[in-house]
């Protein structure tokens, strides 16, 4: 049987591992872990540790490490900037896109999305939703990575953050003429894709992203939506270049 895994950003190398708060009341009550049981507990950067449970209250775990492992990032580093979407759609994206492989997110306000993060409180209160799904869905997907998001961006600010971006940059568009599948290079060490709102991206968006150093590919013959375009991105890239 699959290990339950739990997240602890304080997590470190130890002998002997306590996993408290509200992981440790999952782990006691919800999951009903008891004595014996061997669990995950990772730091969302890589450490993974397997813990034979010796103790258990309603309020923790606790037990001795068993096995210890420092998992290496996954390469390419796979950024999606996505935007900002309605109906929670895009929590839907960044929740699949975790599972899928994803390494970070930046959402974006772009020309044409409908929802909008313009006051801050909002803005970061939206980052934090975001990112509280990215942290559910590595755990539920056991990933020993959770990959962050970053601050809302408007379009001026994607190009500049494209035309610095140490790597690939990849724009979903409906009428590009490559496909995602025919242009992906295995010496990359870090790739963006750009995926737009329910509105598609405006043409003089493309063409600025386009001009700071972006690409834009087809993602195949059916047009997705935006919860899923870079989801769908996000399983070819690992399954071709991991």
């Amino acid at each position: 049987m699959t290990r339950a895994l739990y997240l602890d950003p304080d997590l470190a190398e130890s002998g002997y591992v306590s996993l408290g708060g509200a992981e440790g009341r999952h782990a006691a009550t919800v999951r009903r872990t008891q004595v014996g049981d061997q669990i995950d507990i990772a730091n969302g950067r890589g450490l993974r540790l397997t813990i034979e449970v010796d103790h258990v209250s309603k309020d923790d775990v606790a037990g001795p490490v068993i096995a210890s492992v420092e998992e290496e990032a996954a390469r390419p580093r796979l950024v999606i900037v996505q935007a900002l979407a309605k109906g929670g759609r895009d929590e839907q994206a960044v929740e699949t896109c975790t599972e899928f492989g994803a390494d970070a997110f930046i959402p974006w306000m772009s020309e044409r999305t409908i929802v909008r993060w313009s006051d801050p409180k909002r803005a970061e209160k939206g980052r934090a939703k975001l990112a509280d799904t990215a942290w559910a869905a590595a755990k539920q997907s056991r990933r020993a990575f959770v990959p962050g998001v970053e601050p809302v961006v408007t379009t001026k600010q994607l190009v500049e953050r494209v035309r610095e971006f140490p790597g690939a940059v990849l724009v979903c568009h409906e009428e590009a003429s490559e496909r995602l599948v025919d242009i992906l290079d295995d010496s990359a060490e870090q790739i963006m894709v750009i995926v737009g709102p329910e509105g598609g991206i405006s043409g003089a968006e493309v063409e600025a992203l386009n001009g700071a150093g972006a690409h834009s590919v087809l993602l195949g013959e059916h047009v997705l939506r935006s919860a899923t375009a870079g989801a769908w991105a996000s399983a070819v890239v690992r399954a071709r270049l991991s």
